[in-house]
């Protein structure tokens, strides 16, 4: 099957530095795919050359086989919606919607009756005739949704919308704008930093480190089975430890007398637990033993910062030790992500 949003090889460079490096990626229509990494890792870059914003050296954009790349902004049927949403402060709420129509030559009756979808829609109904500059920041959000929305875009860019909200009103906004994103079946590229944002709004993930694409799949695949110990890193699994690997598959503790071959094992915090004595530890997994030096209260349980003989490691635990406390770190075989040293 043909893609609908179709990036090959695409390459942008800064003199002799290259920002995106033959990023190739399909999305189907109707899919929401994020944009996942670190700051500087290229993925803003990649959104404002789908927009045609930034002018790439090499490579195709394509939608439905039509080639972007020769077409200015205005012609490439896709709008953007900014992290700073890019309101105009001296207008009202459907002035600032209705903005790319009167700029696209809509007549005033065809406006008005578009400008009360997209208030309906958002659920702002009676706030058109209110200044932006008086609304809350989720409020404002919805606006430049609703501006990006009514002209009728096939293509949905969003840049990092939600990192200047209040965390409890992104979680509402999130699930806003996925159940929105799915009743309007709009093909949407949204980019973030946010691994938890990523995981909730997207259909699939393009994991982003320094200008290539990590591993692109669904957030289960991504989450579950990363492709490299950089992906299982930003995914959460940011414990490391050098472990040995016998040969029938058994992990432990390097040594100097150790035979098998060296790894690179990660693990979420959440996935370890802390032990007490031998007796306690299951001979499938790895032991670490070690000491509590630092914790923290998280609400629901501590977060402990624990000191093994190679390394320094983050656990949650339900139960309280104190600072200084000797313990053990137990993660269980199937919970260690496995990566050549």
């Amino acid at each position: 099957m043909t893609p609908y949003l179709s990036i090959e090889a695409l390459t942008v460079a800064y003199g002799a530095t290259r920002v995106l490096d033959r990023v190739s990626l399909d999305i189907a229509r109707g899919e929401m795919v994020a944009l996942l990494g670190s700051s500087g890792c290229g993925k803003t870059t990649l959104l404002r050359s789908i927009a045609g914003f930034v002018v790439p050296q090499s490579g195709a954009i394509r939608i439905e086989g039509r080639d972007l790349l020769a077409l200015p902004p205005e012609r490439r049927g896709a709008a953007m919606m900014f992290q700073s949403y890019a309101l105009w402060p001296h207008m009202s709420v459907e002035q600032n919607i209705a903005y790319g129509l009167r700029m696209r030559g809509w007549k005033r009756d065809a406006i008005v009756r578009r400008v009360a979808e997209m208030l309906t829609l958002l659920q702002l109904e009676g706030f058109g005739p209110r200044s932006v500059a008086a609304l809350s920041g989720g409020q404002r959000q919805r606006v430049a949704l609703g501006r990006a929305l009514a002209v009728s875009p096939s293509l949905l860019l969003l840049d990092e919308p939600m990192s200047n909200l209040d965390y409890r009103v992104r979680l509402d906004l999130r699930h806003e704008l996925r159940a929105l994103q799915k009743r309007i079946g709009i093909t949407a590229v949204y980019v973030t930093h946010d691994r938890e944002e990523a995981l909730t709004l997207a259909d699939r993930i393009a994991v982003i480190d320094a200008g290539r694409v990590a591993q692109y799949g669904t957030p289960e695949e991504v989450f579950h089975h990363p492709a490299s110990a950089f992906v299982a890193g930003f995914m959460g699994a940011d414990n490391r430890l050098l472990l040995t690997q016998a040969q029938d598959g058994r992990l432990s503790p390097r040594s100097g007398s150790d035979a098998g071959r060296p790894v690179q094992a990660h693990f979420r915090a959440d996935a370890a637990r802390l032990a007490n004595g031998a007796h306690d530890v299951d001979p499938h997994a790895v032991a670490l033993p070690g000491v509590v030096e630092q914790v923290y209260y998280v609400g629901q349980g501590y977060r402990y910062r624990v000191r093994t003989a190679d390394a320094q490691v983050w656990v949650h635990a339900p139960e309280r030790l104190a600072e200084g406390t000797a313990t053990s770190v137990v993660v269980p075989r199937d919970a260690l992500l496995v990566f050549p040293a």
